[in-house]
């Protein structure tokens, strides 16, 4: 396989795929504060450019793309913000729609599958959540929301551990729209893989065995009341939880389940193969 790059620039982490078999994720919460003010903090930028800086030199001159998310497009200073990114990676990187982000999503879920029926494909984002439906290569429904691990987890968890109402608040705010019925689902992004790798008990990160694991409704009500009743210190010594994801963990499960009872669903499936995936595979298509 030809040697091909992506990176994705989210509001929680920013992370690098290579095709050679290279692949980074960082928590640089760069949505921190958006919710509240509506930009781009410098700290957080700074965090971000830092990380791309040392990603740059392992991508090494292979063609590559970068794409944007939530916090990007819903920030005032979000275009200038690109700029830099570009100027620093020396490659194209774009600020995607919410639209072009749960395709994007779903491609990267779904092309190593055939599904015969309609598949849910569930990505919790720092800022948003994209929800897509379809088989392999044919979406039927999708939408992006205003819902997220960074934006909800700063607009309604302050206490330390949260309080019970608290925790209320940012179930009831966790809205979502008229959507199609499916009854299978593939969960990417942080929040299922790192509830994915708690419940497998690993000591150390393995894709391998991430993919595909089972999340049921039931495992991750238990997981969610455990972890909300932590303090934050307390909460990041959880085996298998990355600590840098435990201030958004809680935030995450509630998110997910919430999604999950919309749709009426008693599991999902946790996949590494995410956004990231999806904007390797095209850089690959286009890559000469």
């Amino acid at each position: 396989m030809k040697r091909v790059a992506a990176v994705d620039i989210g509001s929680n982490s920013t992370r690098l795929l290579i095709t050679d078999g290279t692949r980074e994720s960082i928590v640089t919460r760069l949505g921190e504060g958006v919710d509240a003010t509506g930009r781009l903090g410098e700290a957080p930028m700074q965090r971000v450019l830092d990380v791309l800086h040392r990603y740059k030199e392992q991508i090494d001159g292979a063609p590559a793309a970068a794409v944007m998310t939530s916090a990007v497009r819903d920030a005032q200073n979000g275009p200038e913000f690109a700029r830099r990114v570009q100027d620093t990676l020396g490659f194209p990187a774009r600020i995607l729609s919410g639209d072009e982000e749960a395709e994007l999503t779903f491609t990267g879920a779904t092309a190593q599958r055939d599904d015969q029926d309609p598949v849910l494909v569930i990505d919790i984002g720092g800022g948003s959540t994209e929800l897509v439906i379809g088989r392999r290569d044919a979406v039927t429904f999708h939408v992006s929301t205003q819902i997220g691990v960074v934006r909800h987890s700063e607009r309604h968890l302050r206490n330390d551990p949260p309080t019970a109402q608290e925790l209320q608040a940012l179930r009831a705010d966790v809205t979502l729209p008229e959507h199609p019925p499916a009854t299978r689902a593939i969960a990417v992004a942080g929040t299922p893989t790192q509830c994915a790798a708690i419940d497998l008990g690993l000591d150390e990160y393995d894709p391998a065995r991430i993919e595909g694991h089972i999340l049921t409704a039931t495992r991750l009500n238990e997981l969610y009341a455990d972890l909300a009743s932590k303090p934050l210190a307390e909460r990041q010594k959880t085996r298998g939880l990355d600590p840098a994801r435990a201030p958004v963990i809680v935030a995450g499960i509630a998110i997910l389940l919430e999604v999950m009872a919309s749709f009426g669903l008693a599991q999902v499936e946790a996949s590494e193969h995410d956004i990231l995936y999806g904007l390797a595979l095209s850089t690959l298509a286009d890559a000469p």
